[in-house]
């Protein structure tokens, strides 16, 4: 059984945004996605935010997913997973593609660096600790602990180093490479195709044994951009046959009731724009992310700049930007469209690209070129905040802006806003609609209110941009520095804090030498010492009512008592005796510890030693976690390598220079006015198939049910609409809201079971889709090495005998010479018989096949079957009179064996 649910990003919800849904097959749970919501909405209309469900449902969950998949590289469908991953328990194993591990991280990165630096996020209670160190998630402990898992500032965001982590644990998969689970999932296989839209992005096929195959298809793209393929989806003769006729389909419907412009349209209309604006000595701001959609902005702009020779600058303002480069850099075999691995060379670095250009003798061509070397974007600058590109670039200076983030809500692109909009001439130029509620989302609306009905976003019309006018009231954060009392104040309480911490420190030292000591010094040990002292008094003579008592020696003294390291060297030459050890001291004058009846008798000095005592209760010697645990990390510091023991100190040594530069300072928030003189411009650049692609699509790959999610109400019902009004697209149409369970299927259960090497022998298997299938009869036993039963065949022995007949009763009659009627083998065919895919195989051979009236196929004709005259005795008829019969008419001839023939290969034939 399936059962669905949408934690955020559900059908008929106004916010379409984070993705995150949980899907349970039988009893794997499934997690789908796991986005992140903006954290900076300018109005939050109740008092609790429209994130705390998602959040409280995301954490409720987490530790119980068995599996997470990651379709895209971006916050929305990958920004939540950091923090899931390192605070709330979410270790299941989780897989995407190796673009998606990268650009979610950069992404994530670039969100945690962005939002920690301008207010305080608070940390959040990141799990509770055993006494062995070990940390376990906060779900565990909730017995002993009450869940600290409120951020002060109520905003879920991790640190830097749960990031990498968290991304670091991420398996990678190529596309079309099937990965058969293991563990708790065995027997479910997933494989990721090409989806579009980002690089990497993925199209999830998941195959069950027990409830058929389940596609997650979302945010897609058909259409071939600069640097991206379109999805796999469609091909040149129809929708790929790996991903046609799934057993449940989930996709996305954010886009159904949008017609988009043509791309001629689109791109023309953003370069006028560009060139007009730089021409007139003004400026552009286009806000966009830091990952995936900013490359087709980057690979536009590049190429538009070397075709007008443009000499204004391109400043991308972003922390990961290099980084971010840098990985795409690497990963060409993922990239598509204009820029692809065939332009790099065969030894990576265009030296057959070079070679080609001087064959050619062009020399500005080579400069102009495509490619991979178009991603060296030669007229791009990379800034990390607003403040290096003031220090370069007058706000005078014509240029065009790229900041992230795309929705404006924080970072370089709000700080810059401010001032931008103020500037008339200039132009905010928006690629995408953001977040609901959003600064984005809210310019957005405006541009989108003041077109004109059939120039509005959705029409397929490009519309002009407006002027913007009255004001703006925006709330912003920033770190300042920390000045006069303030910094005094500061100063004193680290000093506190400083002594503080270490005094906590010695005392720790202290107490963790004493433990290490592993002396026992307790009034038991000492009893038995005197009940030792006793003995030897005894054994010497000494009378123990004499009431006299000797003194013990103190640890690090000798018998005279005198210290072993305060001994001097004092009489050494004026005996020259022979011991096993160095000693000092004059040790002709030594006297012995006890006293003899006799008198005073020679004793010689010993070899300190102490004794150390195990501690143990009652299951045994006490073991010191700790010092394991300290002795583990010692080995595992010896063992690495010197390049990571290298990159750990400059790493080290980078962070001490950060916190050294870093001033104290304070969060501040303050509310400014923005006066809006500025002009306003939107550009669909999103990469999304719009609502015609999806309503072609979607009928073509002829899912048996279907669930829509990550749409509004209007989407929803034309999508629901149009299914309706085509005969063979099914009816079983799901749209859940946030919360709300689809159960599709039956329970069913399933077993593990092991086949014996003899009986697998003897079996004749049959390939259908994915899977072999084959009949198999055996005996099922057990085995006391394996919790698996094994199945083995069934011996003659073992057959039940047959009953013989009772007495007096007569045999039946046999005619002489006759056989005994024997049992005929039954068989089984598994599969659907698709009467196109049956043409499409007898028109390879020869036969002319074709469809007449419903669910018939026409079939002879051939010249290598049939004459011209008997053309009408050799056609046979194929028809579907229901579900699994198929009915073959026609006369006994060459031509209806072929097509029984290609019927049989068309299914699975299991004999029993």
């Amino acid at each position: 059984m399936i059962t669905f649910t949408p934690l955020s990003g559900a059908a008929r919800s106004s916010q379409t945004a984070p993705l995150c849904y949980l899907l349970q097959v039988d009893d794997v749970r499934i997690l789908l996605d796991c986005g992140s919501p903006d954290w900076e909405p300018e109005k939050i209309e109740t008092s609790r935010a429209h994130w705390e469900e998602y959040c409280q449902s995301l954490r409720d969950c987490a530790p119980t997913v068995d599996l997470v998949l990651l379709s895209h590289g971006d916050l929305q469908h990958s920004g939540l997973f950091a923090f899931s991953h390192s605070r709330w328990g979410l270790k299941a194993p989780t897989y995407t593609t190796l673009p998606v591990q990268a650009m979610a991280r950069i992404a994530s990165i670039e969100e945690v660096e962005g939002l920690r630096d301008e207010q305080d996020i608070g940390d959040q209670f990141q799990a509770a600790e055993g006494e062995d160190g070990s940390v376990r998630p906060e779900s565990e402990g909730q017995e002993e602990t009450a869940p600290k898992s409120i951020t002060k500032s109520g905003k879920y965001v991790a640190t830097l180093r749960e990031v990498q982590d968290s991304f670091d644990s991420v398996n990678t998969l190529r596309y079309s490479q099937p990965a058969h689970l293991q563990g708790k999932c065995q027997g479910l296989t997933i494989t990721p195709f090409n989806a579009g839209h980002s690089i990497g992005g993925t199209i999830w096929k998941i195959r069950s044994p027990s409830s058929g195959t389940i596609m997650y298809c979302v945010d897609y793209n058909h259409m071939k951009e600069r640097h991206l393929d379109g999805t796999v989806l469609l091909r040149a003769g129809g929708i790929f046959e790996p991903l046609a006729r799934p057993d449940l389909l989930i996709t996305s419907a954010d886009r159904a009731s949008v017609i988009s412009s043509r791309r001629k349209d689109r791109d023309a209309a953003l370069m006028d724009t560009v060139t007009a604006t730089l021409s007139s000595r003004s400026s552009l701001l286009l806000p966009c992310d830091s990952s995936t959609r900013v490359l087709e902005l980057l690979v536009l702009l590049d190429q538009h700049w070397n075709y007008s020779k443009l000499r204004y600058p391109i400043c991308f303002l972003s922390r990961t930007a290099s980084e971010m480069l840098t990985f795409v850099r690497s990963m060409m075999e993922w990239l598509g469209g204009t820029v692809s691995k065939e332009d790099v060379g065969e030894d990576g670095t265009g030296h057959r690209r070079q070679d080609r250009k001087r064959r050619r003798g062009d020399e500005d061509d080579n400069e102009d070129a495509l490619g991979a070397f178009s991603l060296r974007f030669r007229h791009l600058e990379l800034f990390p905040n607003p403040q290096a590109l003031i220090q370069k670039y007058s706000s005078k200076d014509p240029k065009l802006i790229l900041a992230v983030p795309a929705s404006l809500s924080h970072g370089p692109s709000r700080q810059l806003f401010c001032s931008f909009a103020a500037v008339p001439d200039n132009v905010i130029l928006l690629t995408g609609r953001s977040q609901p509620g959003t600064l984005g989302g809210v310019l957005f609306d405006r541009w989108n209110d003041s077109q004109r009905t059939e120039t509005k976003w959705d029409n397929g019309k490009i519309g002009s941009n407006i002027m913007m006018d009255g004001t703006l009231k925006l709330r912003m954060n920033s770190k300042e520095p920390l000045q006069g009392i303030e910094l005094e104040e500061y100063l004193q309480k680290e000093q506190a804090a400083r002594e503080k911490e270490a005094a906590s420190q010695a005392a720790l030292a202290r107490q963790q030498r004493i433990l290490e000591a592993d002396e026992d010094d307790s009034d038991s040990d000492e009893d038995e010492d005197e009940d030792e002292e006793d003995e030897v008094r005894r054994a010497l003579g000494q009378d123990e009512d004499s009431g006299e008592r000797y003194p013990k020696r103190r640890k690090g003294e000798d018998g005279d008592g005198n210290e072993w390291n305060n001994i001097d060297d004092e009489g050494l030459t004026k005996q020259l005796l022979s011991f096993d050890i160095y000693l000092k001291g004059n040790v002709s004058k030594a006297t012995s510890f006890f006293k003899h009846v006799g008198g005073q008798t020679h004793r010689f000095r010993m070899f300190p030693y102490v004794e150390k005592k195990r501690r143990v209760d009652e299951y045994g010697e006490t073991v010191d976690v700790g010092m394991w645990l300290r002795k583990g990390k010692i080995l595992e510091e010896e063992s690495e390598s010197d390049d990571i023991k290298d990159y750990r100190r400059r790493q080290a040594e980078e962070e001490m220079k950060k916190a050294a530069l870093e001033p104290p300072s304070k969060f501040v928030t303050t509310e400014v006015e923005v006066q809006m003189s500025c002009r306003l411009l939107f550009v669909d650049l999103e990469g999304l198939s719009d609502g015609r692609a999806i309503k072609t699509l979607i009928p073509q790959i002829s899912p048996r049910k279907m669930i829509i999610v990550h749409a509004a109400d209007d989407p929803t019902d034309a999508l629901i609409r149009s299914c309706a009004n085509i005969r063979v697209m099914t009816k079983d149409i799901h749209a859940p809201r946030i919360g709300e369970s689809v159960q599709i299927g039956q329970q069913i259960s399933s077993f593990p079971i092991s086949i014996s090497d003899e009986l697998l022998s003897s079996m004749k298997m049959s390939r259908f889709e994915d899977n072999e299938v084959g009949f198999v009869t055996g005996r099922v036993v057990t085995s006391v090495s394996s919790i698996i039963p094994i199945l083995e065949p069934v011996s003659v022995s073992a057959l039940p005998k047959p009953v013989p007949a009772p007495t007096g009763a007569q045999a039946p009659h046999r005619l002489l010479g006759s056989r005994p009627p024997a049992t005929l083998p039954s068989s089984t065919m598994i599969g659907e018989l698709k009467l196109t895919a049956l043409k499409s195989r007898l028109t390879a051979i020869g036969v002319q096949a074709e469809l007449v009236g419903e669910g018939v196929l026409i079939c002879g004709g051939g010249a290598k079957y049939v004459g011209a005259s008997d053309a009408l005795e050799e056609t046979v008829a194929v028809r579907k009179t229901g579900t699994g019969r198929v009915e073959l008419e026609g006369n006994v001839s060459d031509v209806y064996y072929v097509v029984r023939k290609e019927i049989y290969a068309l299914h699975a034939l299991v004999a029993a």
